[in-house]
């Protein structure tokens, strides 16, 4: 949706020379005036004499405001007239191939109302969905086509994205043979493997209770498949929820991030993170549940050798990984150092 809104505005300004932004549903700045913030409570048109703004909001899921310059007839005959042309082409997602249809859904390009209509043509179930994010080696169709073959009905549904990225789309049973989407996605990644040669990565995202939500559930999986890359983690399967600690992070400012890793990590104890084996023994023992012998056997370290290393890294930083409080406070450290 909201590409598509950039376009169109983009598209108004350049060819009637009035000025419009654009605002999240929170008055966050996505084009043009960051100056300006609309007034709570949007709905309709209306014209702010405070602002010197003509707001109206569009029809989509995530329910953009949209500013105009200036407050008159003109200015509302020309939001009417947007509105208009937003809801007219976001009206055609419903009537697109089942497929295109989906790909739209998912990308958060489609108003509600047209959600609901392409459900109906479609015969789409109302029961909760979760969607996954792929990203595969290789010929993108031959990914797509066997991804197809996991569908268990004709709800589920795998669309292309971009040259290596794809989408998968499932309804949540209580019959199914997987005991989790995590789980499922693991399927996938073996699958891929197996029969393609293909290796894939998947984000998870949360579920959606009915399919009007799955382009959140989609956000979710693309964020999780992002972070899954940026932070090493092992496996191929990035799950949403063990990604919130990190996107919580991001959104602090950057200020306060560099605050408070000062805070957590002072003077020399800093020289840990440019240890890459005495990093590496730690992320390993995190990744491992704090589990000493597991932890041991996948580095093939004698036992002595990781609690040696452990120590270490209590005297260097004051935190013992064995202890619940501080591998936490350990892991927070690790993801700022990496965000600062």
């Amino acid at each position: 949706m909201i590409s598509q809104l950039k376009k169109m505005v983009r598209s108004v300004s350049e060819n009637t020379g009035i000025e419009v932004s654009v605002y999240t549903p929170d008055g966050r700045c996505l084009l043009g005036n960051a100056g300006v913030a609309p007034p709570a409570g949007v709905d309709g048109v209306i014209g702010d004499k405070a602002s010197g703004y003509t707001w109206f909001r569009t029809l989509g899921p995530e329910g953009y405001v949209c500013g105009i310059a200036g407050v008159g007839p003109v200015q509302k005959n020309y939001a009417f007239l947007l509105a208009d042309l937003l809801e007219g082409a976001a009206s055609r997602a419903a009537r697109l191939p089942k497929g295109e249809g989906i790909r739209r859904i998912l990308l958060g390009e489609c108003a509600a109302a047209d959600i609901r209509q392409y459900r109906a043509r479609y015969s789409v179930p109302e029961g909760p969905c979760v969607a996954f994010a792929v990203e595969a080696e290789g010929k993108l169709s031959d990914v797509v086509g066997l991804l197809s073959q996991y569908a268990e009905n004709g709800s589920d549904c795998a669309v292309p994205l971009s040259d290596k990225d794809c989408a998968f789309l499932k309804f949540v049973r209580p019959e199914t043979e997987y005991s989790s989407p995590a789980d499922f996605a693991t399927f996938l990644v073996r699958s891929l493997r197996e029969e393609l040669g293909v290796r894939a990565q998947v984000g998870v995202g949360g579920i959606a209770a009915r399919f009007e939500d799955a382009a959140v559930s989609y956000r979710q999986a693309s964020a999780a498949l992002r972070l899954g890359q940026q932070y090493g983690a092992r496996g191929g399967v990035y799950g949403y929820r063990s990604y919130v600690l990190v996107k919580m992070l991001e959104e602090i400012p950057s200020a306060r991030r560099a605050e408070y890793f000062s805070a957590l990590l002072e003077g020399e104890s800093r020289a840990l993170l440019e240890d890459e084996d005495m990093l590496g023994t730690a992320e390993e023992f995190l990744e491992n549940s704090l589990n000493v012998s597991e932890t041991s056997r996948n580095l093939f370290m004698h036992r002595n050798t990781l609690m040696y290393r452990l120590d270490k890294i209590e005297r260097m930083t004051g935190l013992d990984l064995r202890n619940f409080s501080d591998a936490v406070t350990f892991r927070v450290i690790t993801i700022l150092n990496r965000l600062v």
